[in-house]
């Protein structure tokens, strides 16, 4: 492993509209020592052949390719099974990173020797014309308060391996939230970086925009995964909803 490395892991299905603008956001930090391990899921589009484009020029960029689709999880895992190094950050294919975001958060998980960090973000509309209004985060989440909270987004995370373990997310529809439950129920707490730092592209269509669909998600991950009772799963689900709905009432 790696001491100073940074994975990046990035699932890719039909992601060629925004897949070279993902990449370039992760090439304009000021903090170079990464790799970027880019999972193309059977994508029917050109995605492996943008990634290619950029991955010539660059070769921190690497282009891994499923051998038949199975989903962003499976996609998580390829890429975290291929890192090598200490510190695993996620950035799905359609958002952004802001520029400094991973010095200024690997700086902050040192100073509180954090195991797992998010930060604050902005929602954009598909073009990146539209910013919406910043995302705060609470300073930190115990395993509790992760159960009924929806601070956490997925572009704003890393992982220190060296206080967790290898990092694997379950194969599960929500499988980015259950991944962060599973190490916070270790003990571990999740600290916020209240600097916003990440845009996340809100495109119609893709596979967690369904609101509904997602609710059903978290109450799988509640009672298939975490194995919470129907009142517990109940009482988490009503906090998350409710936060949820305060967080996405306006854009």
């Amino acid at each position: 492993m790696n001491q100073s490395l940074v994975s990046i892991i990035t699932p890719a299905y039909r992601a060629a509209r925004f897949i070279q603008d993902t990449i370039r956001s992760a090439q304009r930090q000021d903090y170079a020592e990464w790799e970027m391990l880019i999972v193309d899921d059977c994508s029917p589009d050109d995605t492996c052949e943008r990634v290619t484009e950029i991955a010539r020029g660059d070769a921190r960029v690497r282009l891994l390719r499923q051998p038949r689709n199975q989903g962003p999880a499976v996609a998580r895992n390829s890429a975290l099974e291929a890192a090598g190094g200490r510190y695993v950050a996620f950035l799905d294919s359609d958002d952004l990173w802001l520029p400094g975001k991973l010095s200024a958060q690997l700086t902050f998980m040192a100073g509180r020797d954090a195991a797992l960090s998010y930060t604050e973000f902005s929602r954009m509309s598909p073009d990146g014309q539209r910013v919406g209004h910043r995302m705060a985060v609470p300073d930190t989440l115990t395993y509790r308060q992760l159960l009924c909270n929806t601070a956490i987004a997925t572009s704003t995370v890393i992982v220190d391996q060296r206080r967790t373990g290898a990092v694997r997310v379950p194969i599960a529809p929500y499988d980015d939230y259950a991944a962060w439950l599973s190490i916070l129920r270790r003990g571990h707490i999740a600290h916020g970086l209240r600097q916003d730092l990440m845009r996340y592209r809100v495109v119609g269509g893709s596979i967690s925009r369904s609101k509904r669909r997602s609710a059903g998600w978290v109450w799988k991950t509640y009672r298939q995964i975490e194995g919470l009772g129907i009142l517990h799963s109940s009482w988490c689900f009503a906090n998350y909803a409710a936060r949820g709905w305060l967080k996405y009432r306006r854009f």
